[in-house]
């Protein structure tokens, strides 16, 4: 009896190869995305908060300069909010895309598991055949020679 050898092996081999790697490409763009958008929120709860004190110190009185100067430090973190949530935007759709390329590669992947999982089963039944085939010989080739023998 022949032991199964699956054609496409050396291509199963490949794609699982790709898709392991689109797999950790994915995680690491995760992990970017978390990054940045932990960032985000920083630099948001920042904002917040300055904009709490401020409002906190207008109600006690302050100085013109020191309401110029939140108003430029708001400013500022308002263009870095800008540029992070571009950032975000950016490392987000890089996700996605991990995403979709990795769930093409496992679907790539089970197709050909699945091939060979079908020529495997049609190698076993094959060779179940042949065997019944030879079983069915043996009996009647010994069959003969008991009938020979009388």
């Amino acid at each position: 009896m022949t032991s199964f050898h699956y054609r496409f092996d050396k291509v199963l081999d490949l794609r699982e190869q790709e898709r392991d790697e689109t797999e950790m490409a994915y995680k690491e763009a995760i992990e970017e995305f978390e990054k940045v958008a932990t960032q985000l929120y920083d630099q948001m709860k920042k904002k917040e908060n300055i904009l709490e004190e401020q409002q906190q110190r207008m109600t006690t009185g302050f100085s013109i300069d020191d309401l110029h100067h939140y108003s430029r430090f708001i400013t500022t973190l308002d263009v870095t909010i800008d540029h992070i949530q571009q950032e975000v935007m950016k490392s987000r759709s890089k996700m996605n895309w991990y995403e979709t390329q990795l769930l093409e590669k496992n679907i790539e992947v089970k197709k050909f598991e699945k091939m060979k999982e079908i020529g495997k089963e049609q190698h076993n039944a094959e060779m179940e055949h042949v065997e019944a085939n030879r079983i069915d010989e043996l009996s009647t080739m010994k069959f003969r020679s008991k009938e020979d023998g009388w």
